[in-house]
């Protein structure tokens, strides 16, 4: 097989998922919100069990219910069938996933579990198995096929799984009202939390590493300035050090593609005024999301009197120097 046709193969393998994804979508009814409601209701946790590729996206199922708030335990069934069915108590749920709902040792669990009155929602693509028949809500994966070419390993079917796993679970979380910061008590150890808990203070930019001109600077020295830090921006502060505006490697090319006269120009003149900002106390997750949403890469930083006390770069976020993140 060419190198072209591994690609074009690889294209196809995806497409496929993705329309087993788009089925996914158009599968979904009132049967989700009847989940969603047994899950909230419950006064215990959600003990998702499967086998084989259905049991290791189980794992992933309840390890993203647990960290966003759902309390949550994978229990193998067979394992249960030896004794752990002991760790199922009043109060819990069970999250069964089998595609063809006639996968044994899950349906004997189930079947154990509903004597015992433990609600039962399931993940199948078989409404007429037999854990559909044991369950109190079926969640139908309905897809076209399996991107296997021999419909044989299960493909489409565990990504749709996965995907109807997070739609519980953010779902979940949304209903709870929680937070980020309630996300980062779930990973104090985790570089997610650490990310979510560290103080801008922590990782801007001091000093004379600052980028920094007055008001009525002239404006080739403020551009001396932006080409000597290398950080895209210069601030602009008062004679109190308040801010006042921001000039960036942006602002600069559009005055150049005006054909600006720059000898006597001044900062105050192109520089942005009441530009974005952060407080040294605000988390660098915040800063994040600010720089995302408006789509700039630095943020002076301020105190509350708005006074320039640092400057934060989207690198110092991402990975410059010794603090980094990995999501």
């Amino acid at each position: 097989m060419d190198k072209e046709r591994i690609l074009h193969r690889a294209c196809e393998i995806i497409q496929t998922e993705k329309e087993g994804l788009e089925s996914l979508i158009n599968a979904i009814d009132l049967r989700f919100s009847q989940a969603i409601e047994v899950i909230h209701k419950s006064t215990g946790r959600v003990v998702v069990t499967g086998i084989g590729k259905s049991g290791l996206i189980g794992r992933k199922i309840s390890a993203t219910l647990s960290s966003t708030g759902t309390p949550s335990f994978f229990l193998h069934p067979v394992e249960a069938l030896h004794g752990d069915l002991g760790m199922v108590t009043s109060g819990d749920v069970l999250l069964a996933l089998s595609y063809s709902g006639n996968t044994l040792e899950v349906c004997e669990v189930a079947k154990i579990l509903r004597m015992r009155s433990i609600p039962i929602i399931s993940m199948t693509g078989n409404p007429n198995s037999v854990l559909a028949s044991l369950s109190d809500v079926v969640l139908e994966i309905r897809i076209p096929r399996e991107a296997c070419p021999f419909g044989l390993a299960p493909t489409t079917s565990t990504t749709a799984m996965l995907a109807l796993g997070d739609a519980l679970a953010i779902v979940l979380w949304e209903l709870r009202g929680l937070n980020k910061e309630d996300f980062r008590k779930n990973h104090p150890g985790g570089s997610l939390g650490e990310r979510l808990k560290v103080k801008v203070r922590e990782i801007m930019l001091t000093g004379e590493a600052i980028p920094q001109v007055r008001e009525g600077t002239l404006l080739h020295e403020a551009i001396e300035e932006l080409d000597r830090k290398r950080l895209g921006a210069v601030i602009v502060v008062d004679n109190f050090n308040h801010l006042r505006g921001i000039f960036t490697d942006g602002d600069l090319r559009r005055l150049i593609r005006k054909n600006l006269t720059l000898p006597e120009t001044t900062i105050d003149e192109v520089m942005t005024k009441n530009p974005k900002k952060i407080e040294e106390n605000s988390l660098a997750a915040e800063a994040l999301d600010l720089m995302e949403k408006y789509q700039i890469t630095v943020l002076p930083v301020v105190n509350y009197e708005n006074r320039l006390l640092g400057i934060l770069h989207l690198h110092d976020i991402l990975g410059k120097g010794s603090f980094k993140f990995y999501v």
